[in-house]
């Protein structure tokens, strides 16, 4: 009598073996995936910030002498993954400031509110670069003081 596997033996502890490690790597390929996501996502968010950052600075900085006032801003991340459409929906102006080009604006009395804008930020990825897997948009409004 041989005290060894036989043929049938070894086929199913290869097979079994085998399921183990389909199984691991699929799981550990979902970890990588959800890594991955999660940290475009974050990317997204801080690239959210800078771009209300930036509509803030190009509000502050426009000239409104002629009587119009800023209704949008594009930006651009430097990597081309994001693009920031922030539109500027309600100035908050004291009496007698203009703003007369379709962009929404209320009249105030305090000047402690004078400048104020209600914006509303949409982030998009760039779904063609290959470094993101799936398509983020992010949304934000907010209440601004430039």
């Amino acid at each position: 009598m041989r005290l060894a596997f036989g043929l049938p033996q070894v086929l199913l502890i290869i097979l079994f073996i085998g399921g183990i490690v389909s199984v691991t790597m699929r799981y550990a390929s979902l970890g990588a995936r959800h890594y991955a996501d999660s940290y475009t996502r974050e990317q997204a968010e801080l690239f959210l910030q800078s771009s209300t950052e930036v509509a803030l600075l190009r509000i502050s900085d426009y000239n409104r002498s002629s009587g119009g006032c800023m209704s949008s801003v594009n930006v651009i991340s430097s990597d081309g993954r994001f693009n920031a459409v922030v539109t500027i929906e309600q100035y908050y102006l004291a009496d007698g400031s203009i703003c007369n080009n379709g962009v929404a604006y209320t009249p105030i009395q305090t000047e402690e509110s004078h400048g104020m804008v209600s914006m509303k930020v949409v982030v998009t990825s760039d779904n063609t670069n290959p470094k993101i897997l799936h398509p983020i948009r992010l949304e934000r409004r907010s209440l601004q003081r430039p």
